[in-house]
C-alpha cells in the first residue's frame, strides 16, 4: 500500500470509495441520499477547490495502482479539522486508516496546528472507535442536513502537547 497526494484525475475513484463507505456505514440514510450526497459534495468543483486551498492536504492510499482510501483536511488559524476519511469497506481494518490519519497530521503539522478535530455522524460507531484509538476524545456534537434531514454529528478532538 502506498500513499500520496491526490491529484485531480483522483476525484472519480475517491468519490467511488466514498460512496461505497457511505453505504456500508450508515444504515440510517437510504441508497439515493447517500448517492445524492456524495455526488454533491465531490463534484468537480469542490474537489479542485479542495486541492488548490493553501492549508489543505487531500491523500490518497493505494493497493496494486487501485486508490482504497483518502483523506481530506485543512488547517484554520492553528486548528486542523479531518473532513474527509474514508476506506473501501473491502479494504478496512487493514491499518489504511491510521496511515492516512497519521501522514495527514504530518502534512497538516506544518501549518503549525495545536489540535485536531473530526466530525462524524453519531451513528457511526466505527467511526468513533477509530478516531479513539488514535486518541481523539468526544468534546462536542452538532447537526448536519442530509437527504432533507437534520442529522446528529459528533466532533472528536486530538489535542497535541
Amino acid at each position: 500500500m502506498g500513499l500520496r497526494p491526490a491529484t485531480a484525475a483522483d476525484r472519480e475513484p475517491i468519490r467511488e470509495v466514498a460512496r461505497a463507505a457511505w453505504h456500508d456505514t450508515y444504515d440510517e440514510l437510504d441508497a439515493e441520499t447517500v448517492d445524492e450526497t456524495v455526488d454533491a459534495w465531490y463534484d468537480d468543483a469542490s474537489f479542485r477547490e479542495a486541492l488548490d486551498t493553501p492549508g489543505t492536504a487531500v491523500l490518497v492510499a493505494e493497493s496494486d495502482g487501485e486508490i482504497v482510501g483518502f483523506t481530506h483536511g485543512v488547517v484554520t488559524e492553528n486548528e486542523g479539522d479531518v473532513l474527509r476519511m474514508y476506506v473501501h469497506p473491502d479494504h478496512q481494518r487493514q491499518g489504511i486508516g491510521t496511515a492516512l490519519h497519521e501522514r495527514l497530521r504530518t502534512a497538516l503539522e506544518d501549518f503549525n496546528m495545536e489540535r485536531m478535530r473530526a466530525i462524524d455522524l453519531a451513528s457511526n460507531e466505527g467511526g468513533r472507535r477509530f478516531y479513539e484509538h488514535l486518541g481523539f476524545e468526544e468534546t462536542g456534537e452538532g447537526t448536519v442536513e442530509i437527504g432533507g434531514k437534520p442529522r446528529r454529528e459528533v466532533v472528536y478532538t486530538l489535542e497535541f502537547p
